[in-house]
């Protein structure tokens, strides 16, 4: 097994426009698995290479990224310590597979959003940017990060009730007043992907150049 495959089971995409430096590090739902997003980073970010890794924790037999003891009450100790084995994961396969650590941005949906929100507060460095479909604000950090720059979009349901919308009220306030450029898309829908928010992540990652 690679060095990253032992910190991940994982896959990676090569980028099909060689002209695209940007890595997508793709962060799927609970009960997913590396394959579940890189049709959607495809869309949203065309030509990119893709990093997707499966989460280490089993919820039953349901694949997530940390753990929870009920929906909504997260594991805190266990969240902090594997968003740190997250980042590890992203410089190993890095240098494993020759892509710039310094231009990775996440896709995530639902429980992988949570952990890229993580790493967005916790980690700063490691994110050039986000789309965060369905998240929640899983900590209030004590410092605020420097995300001075770092562009996020955010796809909420209004109707969410896995996450009250006031919650990502309250995420997106965070990422700007640190600095983040933060971009929100919200529709009359739950705890979902829609084709409109697809769209508008489309529209979004085609400004950014």
């Amino acid at each position: 097994m690679s060095a990253a495959g032992d910190l991940h089971v994982h896959r990676f995409v090569p980028a099909a426009d060689p002209g695209i430096s940007r890595t997508i590090l793709a962060l799927h739902g609970t009960g997913g698995d590396e394959n579940d997003l890189i049709p959607l980073a495809q869309a949203v970010f065309p030509g990119a290479a893709v990093l997707s890794p499966r989460g280490n924790v089993l919820e039953g037999s349901s694949p997530r990224f940390f753990r929870r003891s009920a929906p909504g009450v997260l594991d805190l100790e266990d969240l902090a310590a594997r968003t740190e084995e997250l980042a590890q994961f992203v410089q190993v396969a890095a240098e494993e597979y020759g892509f710039d650590a310094a231009n990775v941005m996440a896709i995530g949906f639902s429980n992988g959003a949570n952990i890229a929100v993580s790493m967005l507060l916790s980690q700063s460095t490691i994110l050039r940017g986000a789309v965060l479909l369905s998240p929640m604000l899983p900590f209030v950090p004590d410092e605020s990060p420097d995300l001075d720059g770092t562009a996020v979009f955010i796809g909420a349901g209004n109707l969410d009730q896995m996450v009250p919308i006031q919650q990502v009220d309250q995420l997106e306030h965070i990422l700007a007043n640190a600095g983040a450029l933060v971009t929100m898309h919200k529709e009359d829908v739950g705890h979902t992907i829609t084709d409109r928010e697809v769209m508008a992540a489309q529209q979004w990652a085609k400004m950014l150049g």
